[in-house]
């Protein structure tokens, strides 16, 4: 198939949410399926920044209203082709900040995305538009005011939460015809919102787990916007792990190397960290990392109430952080010097190291729609203690008492008693000889993405098969 994927984000190089890394695996897989990939995304300076060397195509694209696009092509490593759209007098890095500037931008994008789906000239035409979250889904608009290219629509809403909203007077800006504004869902009070539009426009809509799928439809959580999936149920596809940047075989950021069959060299690079970090080295103390995912969702403060009975459970424990802790946090931090340290601004290497060295992984997220982290640290051997929300409830079997079955923790109050009881079983389950059985399983799980991208093909057939 030839599969043209449009996103306003791509792991590593513009990467604000998890969303990044997810398209940029799957773009991976489904090139190592046999499968044509483009990634179509607006010109940003991110880019250039890290590196890449995209080479301008003389001829620029055509657009519907007289004016023109640039395009900008590179081959990435996986050998997906990577297009990046620019247009003169339009500041791609507008999109996504907010600014007066973002409308306009985000339209020219759309714009382009259009015109290089209808205008291949010899090449082979593409089988499937597959856009990404609600900005990228503007382009499901333009491509049905084009009024060609007969192919397979689909729409990946990796966060019910980012609608897309703009203000009825950038309606121009965008390139929003006031009949398809009104008709498709648009305009939603006194404002635009590019989500329901783009749920009206796509033939399937995917979702990053089967638990964050049933969720977007339930209004007490995602509001009007849950309404306006109109009887389509989305389609929920758990993601995978990009083993070539995370595995514990072969990854050079560890101390030493360890995989499931022989984990026993995972214990070497937890006495690194423990030494290099300053922590007490007790190595029947288990090792649990927590890392804050968003700092507005209360889970450090959540976190911090509960040190004093944390600390009785005899661990050890590693917090990364982008924000200043507050002088009582600080106390308490210190207070438990020789157990706890604090950690910010951690690059991926030091993170996959502390993978590699914790015994658990503690996930707090109110928001997980994909799991990513969980699924890292599966990898990793650090076994996933989580707070049930989204994901985490398709990533984790939660382990029944004789740790027979199970891949890791779940409790389903994130509040101090819920975290106190999900980490409690953990770390009675460390104390016990059948430990060693659960992280064997836990990192034997068939975590890669080529199942998810075989779904993906599976889906790109049903929507282009739609069609005829």
């Amino acid at each position: 198939m030839n599969i043209l994927i449009a996103a306003t984000e791509l792991g590593p190089y513009v990467a604000p949410s998890p969303a990044a890394e997810s398209i940029s695996s799957l773009a991976k897989a489904l090139r190592l399926l046999g499968h044509d990939v483009t990634l179509a995304l607006p010109r940003f300076s991110a880019f250039e920044d890290a590196g890449l060397m995209a080479a301008r195509r003389l001829t620029p694209l055509a657009l519907a209203d007289g004016g023109e696009a640039y395009v900008f092509d590179v081959s990435l490593p996986s050998g997906a082709r990577l297009v990046l759209l620019d247009a003169p007098g339009v500041e791609m890095n507008a999109i996504g900040r907010g600014d007066p500037s973002e409308a306009r931008a985000l339209g020219r994008y759309s714009d382009a995305v259009t015109a290089l789906l209808t205008q291949v000239g010899d090449q082979k035409p593409y089988d499937v538009l597959h856009v990404h979250d609600a900005r990228a889904g503007l382009c499901l608009l333009k491509l049905r005011l084009s009024g060609g290219s007969e192919l397979g629509r689909l729409l990946t809403v990796h966060d019910g939460r980012a609608l897309g909203s703009f203000a009825l007077d950038d309606q121009a800006a965008l390139g929003i015809p006031e009949n398809f504004a009104n008709q498709q869902g648009f305009k939603s009070g006194d404002e635009l919102c590019l989500l329901k539009g783009a749920l009206a426009l796509s033939d399937l809509v995917l979702a990053p787990s089967e638990a964050y799928a049933g969720e977007l439809l339930e209004a007490s959580r995602f509001g009007g916007i849950s309404r306006s999936f109109r009887g389509q149920t989305p389609t929920g596809v758990l993601g995978g792990v990009d083993h070539a940047v995370y595995n514990p075989a072969t990854d050079s950021a560890l101390v030493s190397r360890f995989d499931a069959q022989d984990p026993s060299n995972k214990g070497r690079n937890k006495t690194a960290l423990l030494q290099e970090l300053g922590l007490a080295l007790e190595l029947s103390r288990p090792l649990v990392f927590f890392e804050e995912v968003d700092p507005s969702d209360g889970s450090l403060e959540t976190l911090f109430g509960a040190l004093a009975p944390l600390a009785r459970l005899d661990l050890a424990l590693v917090v990364q952080t982008t924000r200043e802790l507050s002088a009582a946090q600080s106390a308490a931090a210190e207070a438990l010097k020789d157990q706890l340290v604090v950690l910010s601004n951690v690059e991926p290497r030091l993170r996959r190291r502390l993978l590699g060295a914790a015994d658990f992984y503690l996930g707090l997220e109110r928001h997980n729609p994909a799991g990513q982290r969980l699924l890292q640290a599966a990898r990793y051997g650090a076994v996933p203690v989580a707070f049930a929300a989204d994901a985490a409830r398709d990533v984790i079997v939660d382990a029944d008492a004789e740790l027979a079955t199970g891949t890791g923790f779940l409790f389903d109050s994130l509040t101090q008693r819920g975290l106190l009881g999900g980490l409690g079983r953990a770390v009675t389950a460390y104390r016990r000889a059948e430990f060693a059985k659960l992280l064997r399983r836990v990192m034997r799980q068939d975590l890669a993405w080529d199942r998810p991208a075989r779904r993906h093909v599976q889906l790109y057939r049903q929507a282009a098969g739609a069609l005829h």
